[in-house]
């Protein structure tokens, strides 16, 4: 189980469960979803970040901000941003490159392999994914081709039992995207300015004040 720390009254959720987290901008919904990651890696579960708006080193820093021992994380981000801002660049251990937020291809083969990793090499009980965000998919692609994309990725987080986190801006997409959308998740976050209203599995919907 996944335990979702004290912003959640430590509440649990199933492994293979898969959330979408969702506020208008600046409401602090990338720093909940990211403090629920590093309350998983205080327990040494593994993170993986799939970021499509901020560079690796960026997602890095403001991690290790929320840790108490950065050293220790075990963490993996597919980073879509550098190379498509024509910077080169290799995959190290940490870091994997998509070329774009369009090349939703190479986005899975990274996150795949990192799934690998972690449960191969790295030995990892556990890992919580990010991504970061839905809506910079959808400016570069229209909302059926994301929705086959994240039908197969929200599977494969299933498949891992892992946790799967994924951001979306509320107030940049119309109803039906959103409706859309939100077939593939098996909860809700909503994060408004001054609460967290949750719709999750077998937990009662709760709404806290932040």
């Amino acid at each position: 189980m996944y335990d979702l720390g004290p912003d959640f009254d430590n509440a649990t959720l199933s492994p293979g469960t898969n959330v979408l987290v969702s506020g208008p901008p600046m409401s602090g919904k990338r720093r909940l979803a990211m403090e629920i990651l590093a309350h998983g890696s205080e327990q040494n579960e593994g993170v993986i970040v799939v970021t499509t708006r901020d560079s690796a080193s960026r997602v890095l820093n403001d991690y290790e901000a929320l840790v108490s021992d950065p050293e220790s994380v075990d963490i993996g981000i597919v980073d879509c941003v550098t190379k498509h801002q024509g910077r080169s660049v290799r995959d190290t251990d940490v870091v994997k490159y998509a070329s774009s937020p369009e090349d939703m291809t190479g986005i899975g083969i990274k996150f795949s392999e990192f799934v690998e990793e972690f449960h191969r090499a790295r030995d990892v009980d556990g890992v919580r994914v990010l991504v970061d965000s839905l809506s910079t998919l959808l400016m570069y692609s229209d909302v059926q081709t994301v929705f086959r994309f994240m039908h197969v990725f929200t599977s494969r987080i299933e498949n891992a039992d892992a946790l799967g986190l994924h951001v979306i801006e509320s107030t940049a997409h119309d109803d039906e995207t959103m409706n859309t959308l939100k077939q593939l998740f098996d909860g809700i976050v909503s994060v408004e300015d001054d609460s967290v209203t949750t719709t999750l599995p077998g937990i009662d919907t709760a709404q806290a004040e932040r």
